[in-house]
């Protein structure tokens, strides 16, 4: 996979049109990231997906927290048919800080992640769900036909949620920029997969004997600026180093050699709204360890390093300076890099 994350801070109509330009600069994913403070992502993922042939669409990520897991089991069985059998369902636990502006912060966890993507298996299957658990449904069922399975992809980045996902789901869309980290994680999902139940095979059209694991989607979430002006790209980064910083756990400052001081005090101007004094505090390490910036044949390097151990490259927010020319930029940099699974498929 070679996705992109495209964020509803700009209209419908325009995501529309940025997802045209990221199939033909070849991309074969589209993402939507998904919270209550921008534009709706199924909306935008509808308008992605009349305006496209063949990349396929989904939210990036969505939460069973917002949004009761039967009615998003609903609302990604809609995607499917609107996109003709294109839909990719990401989901994951959350921002906790976007979470905990709904009251939601404390209801974060695991569980409730997988139990909403079993759910939603089971409704697409033709099932009907009774469930008692991080959620409550009583006979709830689908009166549509989903046509097809749809690839489910966890995101997170704690050691539990990577290695449930080896273990249960079809791909980890894993939140890391530098390689290091992607070993990391690759270490974790490693540990799911030895504990996959026999008979649970991946769902996608490449995946191998049931139970074993193969065709599991190990995918680079990567914060990516670009442009041919390698200063301008990694100024365009800061703001979501900053974020990504404030969020890492300790062992992960560790790893970076990123003083957990430095970090804090990131931490500190984003919690009380000084979003200008939290970027000016972000450091060149920060940039390098959190993100994929400078110049296309950098993010080249940098992505195919990542790549010595991710299956897959998602390029995330914020692109670039400017976002069309760095979709074009990207698709240029990272193309041929990863296996386009329109190739397997054969929906071309």
């Amino acid at each position: 996979m070679l996705g992109i994350e495209l964020t509803p801070e700009h209209p419908v109509s325009r995501i529309g049109d940025l997802g045209v330009l990221a199939e033909d600069a070849g991309f074969d994913t589209v993402f939507v990231t998904s919270h209550y403070f921008n534009r709706d992502p199924f909306v935008s993922l509808d308008r992605v997906a009349r305006r496209t042939d063949s990349v396929r669409v989904g939210p990036a990520a969505a939460n069973p927290y917002e949004v009761h897991p039967v009615t998003l089991a609903s609302r990604m069985a809609s995607l499917q048919e609107a996109s003709r059998g294109r839909a990719v369902y990401g989901i994951g636990p959350g921002d906790p800080s976007t979470l905990g502006a709904l009251g939601l912060a404390e209801e974060r966890g695991l569980r409730s992640v997988l139990e909403a993507f079993e759910a939603a298996r089971d409704l697409w299957a033709g099932g009907t769900v009774t469930h008692d658990g991080t959620f409550a449904a009583r006979d709830a069922g689908l009166k549509y036909d989903v046509g097809g399975s749809i690839p489910v992809y966890v995101a997170g980045e704690g050691p539990s949620m990577c290695r449930m996902a080896g273990k249960r789901a079809d791909g980890l869309l894993f939140n890391g920029s530098h390689p290091d980290d992607l070993a990391w994680a690759r270490e974790r999902v490693a540990e799911g997969l030895a504990e996959r139940p026999a008979g649970d095979g991946t769902s996608g059209e490449d995946g191998g004997e049931e139970g074993d694991g193969e065709g599991f989607d190990l995918a680079a979430y990567a914060a990516v600026s670009v442009a041919e002006d390698a200063d301008a790209a990694r100024e365009a980064a800061r703001a979501p180093v900053a974020f990504i910083t404030a969020g890492a756990a300790p062992p992960v400052l560790d790893r970076h050699d990123i003083d957990r001081e430095a970090a804090e005090r990131v931490s500190e101007a984003l919690s009380t709204g000084e979003f200008s004094e939290a970027f000016a505090e972000v450091t060149p390490a920060m940039v390098e360890a959190f993100s994929m910036a400078g110049t296309p044949g950098a993010v080249t390097d940098r992505a195919a390093a990542v790549l010595d151990h991710a299956d897959s490259l998602v390029l995330g927010t914020p692109l670039g300076p400017d976002v069309e020319t760095a979709i074009d930029l990207l698709g240029g940099a990272t193309r041929g890099l990863v296996a386009d699974p329109r190739d397997r498929t054969g929906s071309e």
